[in-house]
């Protein structure tokens, strides 16, 4: 299953990046580049699912995208030379 999730990356003053997400205010993760923090937002993502899960709760409306064959509005950060 895919998700489509807003993400804040906010950079940290001692260095790396915070990635929270104002949808699921449970997911909180990091990472030294922004490479890292994105990498490690799945895992943040796969413990808020489950989280939900054990506590009978459901996931925001939206947030799921069952058909991967349909286009997807995407927004992320891209650095250039």
């Amino acid at each position: 299953m895919q998700y489509k999730i807003p993400l804040v990356m906010t950079p940290q003053p001692e260095g790396g990046y915070t990635v929270t997400s104002p949808l699921l205010p449970e997911l909180v993760t990091e990472g030294d580049t922004v490479e890292e923090a994105l990498a490690n937002v799945r895992d943040a993502l796969a413990a808020v699912i489950e989280a939900y899960e054990d506590l009978g709760r459901r996931l925001p409306q939206n947030t799921m995208i069952p058909d991967t064959g349909s286009p997807v509005w995407l927004e992320t950060l891209v650095t250039a030379p």
